[in-house]
C-alpha cells in the first residue's frame, strides 16, 4: 500500500505542498511563510548531503516525509541529529509516521548516530504521544520559546538513544538507504 523511499529532487513541489499548511495554519513549525518549491529543493539538497531523508508514497504520490539534520553545529554534536516529520493532513493516523521513522532510524543507526532529538511545539499531544510510543523520552520544556499566530509557544524536547556511547566514538558513516 505505502512505499517508503529516499527523497528525489523532483519531490520538492509535492513535499512543499504537504508542509505549507503546517506553516500557514498551525504552530507545528515556527516558520511564518511557506518556502517556494525551489527553496524546498535547496533544503533537500543540503540535508541529503549529510543525512537520510525519506518519502512515503501512496500510488507514487508523496504523502509524507521525514529526515534528520544536524542537531548543533559544533563537532562534539556530530553523533546527534534532530528529527523532522510531516504527513499530509488527510493521511494522518494511518501509520505513515511509524514507517517513516523506522526507515530513518535504521539508516541513522547504520551511520553511527547515537542520539535522535525531536523538538515539538506545545501543545501538540499527538506528536508527544507518537514520539513516546516510539521510545522517545521528554527531556525539557522551554517556555515561551516562539511567537506565532498571536501567542507565545512552548517547546518540548524529546530524545531517543539509538546506538551506544562508544569512547571514543567512531566517525559517522555516509548515509546509505
Amino acid at each position: 500500500m505505502y512505499t517508503i523511499r529516499p527523497v528525489r529532487p523532483d519531490d520538492a513541489a509535492a513535499l512543499c505542498a504537504i508542509y505549507a499548511p503546517y506553516v500557514t495554519d498551525t504552530t507545528v513549525t515556527f516558520e511564518y511563510d511557506p518556502p517556494s518549491a525551489e527553496e524546498f529543493a535547496a533544503r533537500i539538497d543540503g540535508i541529503t548531503a549529510q543525512y537520510p531523508y525519506f518519502v512515503c508514497c501512496l500510488e507514487d504520490k508523496p504523502i509524507g516525509y521525514a529526515y534528520a539534520h544536524a542537531f548543533r553545529e559544533r563537532a562534539a554534536y556530530d553523533w546527534d541529529v534532530e528529527m523532522s516529520i510531516y504527513v499530509d493532513r488527510t493521511h494522518q493516523h494511518e501509520g505513515i509516521g511509524r514507517l517513516l521513522y523506522a526507515a530513518l532510524e535504521e539508516a541513522l543507526c547504520r551511520m553511527g548516530v547515537v542520539n535522535c532529538y525531536a523538538c515539538i511545539t506545545s501543545p501538540n499531544p499527538q506528536s508527544v504521544a507518537f514520539h513516546t510510543a516510539l521510545g522517545y523520552t521528554q527531556l525539557a520544556v522551554f517556555p515561551h520559546s516562539g511567537y506565532k499566530h498571536g501567542h507565545w509557544i512552548d517547546v518540548i524536547w524529546m530524545a531517543k538513544q539509538i546506538n551506544p556511547c562508544a569512547v571514543p566514538p567512531a566517525p559517522l558513516k555516509t548515509p546509505s538507504v
